[in-house]
């Protein structure tokens, strides 16, 4: 008998939660043969950490809770979730109720025909213009400079078999995109699309600086493009400036006037001193990652976990 585990990220969804679980028992649970839901509080700071446990009252032999020590961030939570699931395969379901619940057994069918990973892929979707600009943006360059392999529309909600799951748990990658890494590791896969519908209730959280980070971690993480383009600059610098130096060589044996300028000096002067400070800070994202990573850091903490067959905190 198969196992599905379903992840759910959890961050200020305080009004989401009661109406999520409730619509998966009525159109998702009652088809399964065998599951468990991991919710995964990521240091909310509204009651999202009761309403976990209010709903778990409610089953508490298929559903774990389980609570940061602080926020880490929607890829450390699932991590967590996929680090304390015990399914054949899991799910990752969004708090937000944005795709129906009905994905996860299109989902899950895929799966039992032999595809280690299922995408669900935005084929549409109805949230703010802005939130489809950033990700329309978002995906294209990833798919452009990282992985051919990135869907244009996009995935958050994704089915991996348990071989993926111990695969990612190896890798412990920090500042990362969990995305990427499940399409980084390959194995027999599927898209199956859907439409993402508006959000009803609740406010996003997804900030400026969030996007930012992410755009930032996914190329540094996957691609070697930042490096490249320091090599292209440097070519195309020391060619602007060989043909500068011969016009200025031609333009005195030509004519025997030198050329002067102190206006457009500077303006080349600070031009270039602004490129190499970007190049300098491109190393020194670089830097900054390996020294994270080599200080060895756990990607998330677990506070607290309620779960039947293990009862005890942990850390």
């Amino acid at each position: 008998m198969n196992k599905l585990s379903i992840i759910i990220p959890v961050y200020f969804n305080e009004d989401t939660l009661k109406d999520l679980y409730e619509d998966l028992c009525k159109k998702v649970l009652e088809k399964l043969d065998d599951y468990e839901i991991v919710m995964v509080d990521d240091g909310s700071k509204d009651s999202s950490w009761q309403v976990m446990q209010e709903i778990r009252q409610q089953d508490k032999a298929h559903i774990k809770c389980v609570h940061l020590s602080r926020n880490f961030g929607e890829h450390s939570a699932i991590l967590a979730g996929l680090n304390v699931c015990t399914g054949d395969c899991d799910v990752t379901k969004q708090a937000v109720m944005q795709e129906e619940s009905e994905l996860i057994l299109r989902m899950y069918e895929s799966w039992k025909k032999g595809n280690k990973v299922v995408l669900a892929v935005r084929e549409d979707r109805q949230d703010g213009k802005i939130y489809q600009i950033f990700a329309s943006l978002y995906y294209k360059l990833m798919k452009k400079i990282v992985n051919p392999e990135m869907p244009e529309g996009g995935f958050d909600c994704y089915l991996l078999d348990r071989k993926v799951i111990e695969v990612l748990k190896m890798l412990d990658e920090k500042n990362s995109a969990l995305t990427l890494q499940v399409l980084w590791v390959g194995f027999k896969s599927e898209k199956i699309y859907f439409n993402r519908k508006a959000r009803e209730k609740g406010k996003g959280r997804w900030t400026m600086g969030k996007k930012i980070k992410l755009i930032v971690d996914s190329v540094m993480s996957f691609s070697y493009f930042p490096v490249r383009l320091m090599s292209i600059m440097g070519i195309i610098f020391s060619l602007a400036s060989f043909v500068g130096i011969i016009m200025c060589i031609s333009e005195i044996i030509v004519s025997g006037v030198r050329t002067v300028g102190w206006a457009s000096l500077m303006t080349v002067l600070l031009f270039s001193s602004g490129v190499v400070m970007l190049m300098l800070g491109m190393l020194g994202e670089y830097i900054w990652r390996a020294l994270d990573a080599s200080s060895n850091r756990p990607p998330f903490l677990i506070e607290e976990i309620l779960d039947e067959n293990e009862p005890k905190s942990k850390e």
